[in-house]
């Protein structure tokens, strides 16, 4: 059970409306039960949708975007957001072993690898990593601009872990066990 409101989308606040209007055509005409808890605070929902369109159109593109979400969310124990980052994995054009070596923070792509292992030490660490460990993700083949986009992506799924873990929202999308 949720520790806070969950809202349905008629009965979110007001100031919420706009961004659940696009959030509800962006999924197909459902609003995922993690942007009605966020709804309750209008900032807040503002603030994690322009995020995920803004790195939606970013560097870093979908399929490594989603393999993140996917290591971050294992690693922090957040099984919603597991969840939903394993189908839109998968409707990235991501493979089940793709989408499996995500969540051990592993791939067979160097570069993928080198971004995994990069932003689950910034998770670990939180944020506290050295020049060597930046060195390495650019010796990766990382521009300046892309190592700032994995930090910023990292918040982002912290920030969508903590909101589903700490308000235990219900997972609406298909289950997928935890390995961390």
């Amino acid at each position: 059970m949720s520790r806070l409101t969950l809202p349905e989308v008629a009965q979110a606040p007001a100031a919420s409306q706009p961004a659940l209007q696009e959030i509800q055509k962006a999924f197909g005409g459902s609003v995922p039960a993690m942007f009605r808890m966020v709804s309750n605070s209008p900032a807040a929902l503002r603030s994690m949708w322009g995020s995920f369109g803004a790195f939606g159109g970013g560097q870093l593109g979908a399929k490594l975007g989603e393999q993140l979400a996917i290591a971050i969310a294992d690693r922090n124990r957040c099984e919603y957001c597991l969840a939903a980052h394993n189908v839109l994995g998968a409707n990235a054009g991501l493979n089940p072993e793709t989408l499996a070596q995500a969540q051990r923070g592993q791939s067979d792509d160097p570069r993928t690898a080198a971004a995994l292992k990069f932003v689950l030490k910034l998770v670990d660490q939180r944020g506290q990593v050295s020049a060597a460990d930046v060195q390495a993700v650019r010796d990766a083949g990382f521009s300046e601009g892309e190592v700032v986009e994995l930090v910023g992506v990292t918040a982002l799924n912290l920030f969508t872990n903590y909101i589903n873990n700490a308000l235990d929202v219900p997972v609406d999308f298909k289950a997928v066990e935890l390995t961390a």
